[in-house]
């Protein structure tokens, strides 16, 4: 693969990414369920519900994970804050626990619950907006994720990345928004030509950076839609792929 290839594939996905960007906020569709995502896409009303479901992504499909703030409404009554405030931990366990477990893990993600509810209260005033509001650096809203029981650099990283990507939340800078490195990611990164196949996570995230050090993160979306419909794990679909000229992947495979 030429480095010229590889510097317009750059420069398109750069430009994809960024049209994205100028379009209007839109609905995000994060389980499927309308109740569901009306919640989520709630930042202002219940802004507590996207922190929480960024705290139960973890050890479970995605989908699953995110609709969780849904399910506890539905268990409690009420997703309003002074409502989630009023709850003991025992009180938590046994309501993330039955009738069935709304995690895999339900005691471990009761306790990270009951401590990011916890933590809003005390440092947030109750309002989890406090945590992106006032144009922080995407750094300081990485960190104050990061401050989260149960939450690492990649949840960290991709729940900076979804307030501004998604729901356009304003921020001083773009800098320490990383790539979300899963497995359609480091799919299409490889495939593209940019990193080996045997690539490591650490390597994934400092080519982004290499890349686009303005917003490694940048590259999330087009790349994980890519992974999912078109450049899938096996028989990907190159000749209906937008991106086949410049691909390494494709290009091999058409040179056979």
């Amino acid at each position: 693969m030429s480095q010229a290839k590889l510097a317009r594939l750059r420069e398109r996905l750069i430009s994809e990414a960024t049209d994205r960007l100028s379009q209007p906020r839109a609905f995000m569709s994060f389980v499927g369920v309308a109740e569901a995502d009306e919640l989520l896409n709630d930042i202002k009303g219940h802004p507590h519900a996207f922190v929480i479901a960024c705290i139960m992504d973890r050890q479970m499909s995605a989908q699953k994970a995110w609709r969780i703030p849904y399910e506890l409404k539905q268990r409690i009554g009420s997703f309003r804050f002074p409502r989630l405030a009023e709850l003991s931990l025992e009180q938590l366990e046994r309501v993330m626990a039955q009738p069935e477990p709304l995690h895999r893990f339900p005691k471990v993600m009761s306790r990270n619950l009951y401590a990011a509810i916890r933590r809003i209260e005390r440092q947030y005033r109750g309002n989890a907006a406090e945590i992106w509001t006032g144009r922080p650096s995407s750094a300081t809203i990485v960190r104050r994720f990061l401050e989260f029981d149960g939450v690492g650099q990649k949840i960290a990283t991709m729940a900076a990345n979804t307030l501004v990507r998604d729901f356009r939340i304003p921020v001083s800078d773009r800098y320490s928004i990383d790539i979300s490195v899963d497995i359609q990611i480091r799919r299409v990164f490889a495939r593209m030509g940019f990193v080996p196949e045997d690539a490591s996570t650490e390597y994934i995230i400092y080519r982004a950076r290499e890349l686009h050090p303005e917003y490694p993160g940048i590259f999330d979306l087009v790349l994980w839609e890519l992974g999912r419909t078109v450049c899938r794990p096996r028989r990907p679909a190159c000749d209906d792929c937008q991106w086949r000229e410049l691909c390494a992947h494709a290009n091999r495979k058409g040179a056979h």
